[in-house]
């Protein structure tokens, strides 16, 4: 797993959803998850610490989760199946633990409110994630080739001998 933080709400460009967009700590891979308009409302409420004179349906969870001195210890994005992704809510209370199953997007507005850890399965960043920063990928690409094309086979030996005798100490 991954652990990624909310970059921020974007629209998409051509149908105009609103999509969370996920970023792992490097800012190399980003991971857009289309969601709905409350739901985008609520995690830009939550990044702006905006607080509603009532509170919404993600503050009222949390409240709840703190009236039952529960603690959202994690969220994690489990799995992608047909364009649709899915999320676990981790909770804790005492020697007790949940993992609930819930949409991304109230996941993400809970976690956002309650400081949690956003985890993502690396088979879900390997299906769906965009690279952010082309130019360091293909910078890190370009020095692996060249020090594979710098390789003999003597390079090899030497490194197993060295190992081999390391070992033997």
């Amino acid at each position: 797993m991954i652990e990624m933080n909310v970059a921020g709400i974007a629209l998409d460009a051509v149908t105009r959803s609103p999509i969370a967009l996920l970023k792992d700590g490097s800012e190399r891979r980003a991971l857009p998850i289309y969601i709905g308009q409350d739901q985008a409302k609520s995690i830009m409420g939550a990044i702006e610490k905006q607080m509603p004179p009532r509170p919404l349906t993600h503050d009222l969870m949390v409240n709840i989760f703190e009236a039952w001195e529960m603690s959202v210890t994690r969220i994690i994005i489990h799995a992608l199946q047909d364009n649709t992704f899915y999320a676990l809510l981790c909770l804790e209370q005492g020697e007790n633990t949940w993992e609930i199953d819930c949409r991304p997007s109230d996941a993400i507005a809970i976690a956002v409110r309650t400081g949690s850890p956003i985890w993502v399965m690396e088979e879900v960043i390997a299906e769906a994630s965009i690279p952010v920063d082309r130019d360091a990928d293909e910078q890190e690409k370009q020095a692996f080739k060249e020090f594979i094309a710098n390789l003999s086979p003597e390079d090899f030996i030497r490194g197993s001998s060295s190992k081999n005798n390391e070992e033997s100490s």
